[in-house]
Formats: structure tokens, sequence, C-alpha cells
């Protein structure tokens, strides 16, 4: 049976007001599973990133519900200190790794985790079997500078799983890598959606590796539909 990861219903996001107001979401309704990885494509300005920023407790919605893991968060107003709660619950990656340069690629892992009031020994074991499932042991003393775009990536990946969370968000991920590395991170987003049980929502114009993503979501002026892979 299918559990349901991430839910939403009825989102509604306005900008503006009268003849000026822009409706970056209209009516948006889905829900995602545990393990699975959806790809969400579409135009500039058609909503990908309002949409994202909204699931990720960045911005609320105008109207609307949010549910992830089971748990109500937005339903006219935050339900949950959405702090805490995002924390603990969401993942994100974004189109550069955002990784900080003065500390190690183990280290940029277990920040993450210590700022969650891990223990140093939780944090340096568990960021350990990360490295290790990345194929990163060897470059885990190595700062960002000294890692491919390709490697920061995949320690950025790591970091945002780093507190187990139930959804990921991913962003571009691989807009600024090329094709050949860009595939295998996308792939890689699979088997963490696969093998760790988190829901993954990918933000992407890179078709080059859309079959890797179980669905495919289109967005255009704010709505949302499913996308046939026969199109």
């Amino acid at each position: 049976m299918n559990t349901v990861a991430l839910s939403a219903e009825h989102l509604f996001k306005t900008y503006g007001e009268g003849d000026t107001a822009v409706h970056a979401l209209n009516d948006v309704s889905f829900s995602m599973n545990v393990g699975e990885i959806v790809a969400l494509l579409g135009p500039s300005g058609a909503g990908k990133s309002t949409l994202l920023t909204t699931l990720g407790l960045i911005q609320p919605p105008s109207l609307g519900t949010i549910s992830i893991a089971g748990t109500r968060v937005f339903d006219n107003g935050y339900q949950v200190n959405i702090r805490d709660f995002r924390r603990n619950n969401i993942g994100f990656v974004f189109q550069k790794a955002n990784l900080l340069p003065f500390l190690t690629a183990e280290e940029n892992i277990r920040i993450a985790m210590e700022v969650n009031d891990a223990s140093s020994r939780e944090s340096k074991q568990y960021a350990a079997e990360l490295l290790e499932h990345f194929e990163l042991s060897a470059r885990r003393a190595f700062l960002p500078k000294q890692l491919s775009g390709g490697q920061q990536q995949r320690v950025a990946i790591a970091r945002a799983l780093a507190n187990k969370p139930s959804l990921l968000l991913a962003d571009e991920p691989t807009a600024a890598l090329d094709s050949h590395m860009g595939r295998k991170v996308m792939e890689l987003l699979k088997n963490v959606a696969h093998t760790h049980h988190t829901a993954v929502l990918v933000v992407t114009h890179d078709h080059r590796a859309i079959d890797v993503f179980d669905r495919i979501w289109m967005m255009e002026d704010g709505k949302l539909s499913e996308k046939n892979r026969q199109d």
C-alpha cells in the first residue's frame, strides 16, 4: 500500500491585487507517495519556483492546505512551528551546491545534523554512511574548492538527507553540470527516493534524463497537470 508523503489541496498564490494581480498558483492539488520521484516541468514564470517555495514552507499560499508526512502543516495559516518542522522533515537541493567553503565535505554534512541537536558521535557516524553511499568517502576531508561540480552536488544531496527528511525538494539541481554528470545526479536522486524512502520533487528543464522519473508534472499559468510519457 502506498503511503502519502506530501499532499496539497486547492493551493492558490496571488501577488498583487485587481488588474495587476498575478496568479502564480491557481487551484493546484496533488499528492506524492513515499519513495516516489517526480519531475516538475514548465516554462519560466509558470509557477514552479513558487510551488517549490510554498511546499518548502518558505512562503505561505494565499489559500489551500498542505500536508507533509501525515501532518497538516498549512490550513489557512501554518499549523506547526515551521522552522522546526522544515528542519526535521524537508531537505533542499539547489542549482548550486552552496556548501560552506571553510568546511570539509564531512563537516558540511555533519553541521546540518548538529544544528538539529545531534551529538558529535551521531553526526560523524551518519555522515560517514552518507559519504560511503554516495561514493565520497575518499573525499570526506576535502574542502568544496577541491571537489568537482558533480562531487559538490553529491555532498549537497547528502547534506539534504542528513536529518532523514520525508520530502526532498530540488530546484534545477543539474543546471550547472554537463550532460554526463547531470544524468548521474538525476539517477542519484532517483536512488535517494527509492532506497531512502523519500518523496523527491525536482524542478528541471533538463529533458535528457526525464526517463528516471516515476511521474512528470507540467505547470503553466499557475496550473498543474500530469504529463503522459507518450506525449
